[in-house]
């Protein structure tokens, strides 16, 4: 028999769909209000692992569950003259936690100085991808969920700071620069991450109707809050092997992020691509990701496929500690090696699915994911026996704005 895991929406969440709904009719005041959701569903074909999102700890396995996907977020702007407004969002969604409680994703200050040129402050979505500050929008999107062996490489989705951008015309085209610093921190698979004094600049390019160019790139200092992996730190430090300990240290090292993408939206073609480097001076491995969609509209259907993978490049952790070694019992190699494998999560995929715009404001959509894992994978709560696995992943979803 089929089951169904529980999908849980905050109260607090479907309160605020109820006032975003109501303050929609204010439309002479300062005050604009707007909201989106997704309500889906996600199995797969093998049980021995959950299929999460990347952060996640509660995902799906051959029973379905509603809480990969699904989110409600309600957004409110303020604009006081043409120059001056403030944009705050509210998401309900799995938090890196496990739970549902209702996050600030944006609360930012903006100041459009000229026609081409803004400076916001405060809260704003990481701008680490081409889809990021929609990346949460389904509706928005053409996927049902962004590729996560790209996206999952960076679960961040807003940063505290300042950013500068700046949109002109050249040759008739439109270009667009911007420049960011601040600093973020989140929970991923329960585990605090921070990502301080983070500085990074994207640049848009429109090279032909419809078709443009990302290129970014981001670096700041990491810290992973994680006891585990500082009480194995420290133990190290006692041995002869300190060196391996301050390789494997989550402790305020280097990290960056570099991407390059291409997009092409016209007539009834929809082509996306991102190429991207996750580099660390951690455990955290240096990752390479890239996806290439191609979708082909058809009335209101949209069907469309992707190919996508993600590779380790390096553990960044040179395990010299002799085999013979044994600390507590424990054969210390074999503890790092665990400890560093756990990070690595290379996999490929290969996704079909098809959008239907079923209204003007609600997307239905359906999505077969056939996923080749090396180790584990992105898979979470992996049981003796999963590994190397390819693994049918199916999902449905409605999209919704307001």
């Amino acid at each position: 028999m089929m089951v169904v895991k529980s999908l849980r929406l905050a109260p607090v969440a479907l309160a605020l769909l109820a006032f975003g709904a109501q303050a929609q009719g204010q439309s002479e005041s300062m005050f604009s209000f707007s909201g989106f959701g997704t309500v889906g569903l996600t199995g797969t074909t093998k049980n021995g692992a959950e299929y999460v999102i990347p952060g996640q700890v509660h995902g799906a396995d051959k029973s379905l569950s509603g809480e990969v996907d699904s989110k409600l977020g309600l957004q409110g702007t303020a604009k006081f003259n043409a120059q001056f407004s403030a944009t705050a969002q509210v998401l309900t969604k799995q938090t890196g936690k496990g739970d549902w409680t209702p996050q600030v994703e944006w609360a930012f200050a903006k100041w459009q100085a000229t026609p081409g040129l803004a400076i916001r402050a405060g809260r704003m979505g990481a701008p680490f991808f081409a889809v990021s500050d929609f990346r949460d929008v389904g509706y928005a999107n053409t996927w049902l969920r962004p590729p996560i062996d790209v996206y999952g490489q960076v679960p961040v989705s807003h940063f505290d700071g300042v950013d500068v951008n700046w949109a002109t015309q050249v040759a008739g085209k439109s270009v667009s620069l911007q420049v960011f610093g601040g600093e973020s921190a989140s929970y991923v698979r329960q585990t605090k991450v921070e990502l301080k004094k983070m500085v990074g600049v994207n640049a848009t390019v429109e090279l032909a109707d419809g078709l443009n160019l990302r290129v970014g790139h981001a670096q700041g200092k990491l810290t992973a809050h994680s006891a585990t992996v500082r009480s194995l730190v420290g133990a190290l430090r006692q041995t002869p092997f300190a060196s391996v300990g301050n390789e494997i240290d989550p402790t305020d090292k280097d990290a960056s992020f570099s991407g390059v993408g291409l997009s092409y939206d016209e007539g009834q073609w929809v082509v996306a691509a991102e190429y991207t480097k996750r580099r660390n001076d951690s455990f955290v491995p240096d990752t390479t990701g890239w996806y290439t969609t191609v979708g082909y509209r058809v009335g209101k259907f949209t069907p469309y496929a992707t190919l996508s993978q993600q590779k380790t490049d390096s553990s960044n952790v040179n395990n010299t500690i002799p085999g013979t070694v044994v600390v507590g019992g424990l054969p210390l190699r074999a503890v790092v090696d665990a400890v560093t494998a756990a990070q690595s999560t290379p996999q490929k995929t290969i996704a079909v699915g098809v959008r239907w715009d079923a209204w003007r404001n609600v997307a239905l959509k359906a999505q077969y994911d056939s996923i080749k894992t090396t180790g584990a994978g992105q898979f979470y709560n992996v049981q003796p026996g999963f590994n190397n696995e390819r693994v049918g992943v199916y999902s449905v979803a409605v999209d919704f704005v307001f």
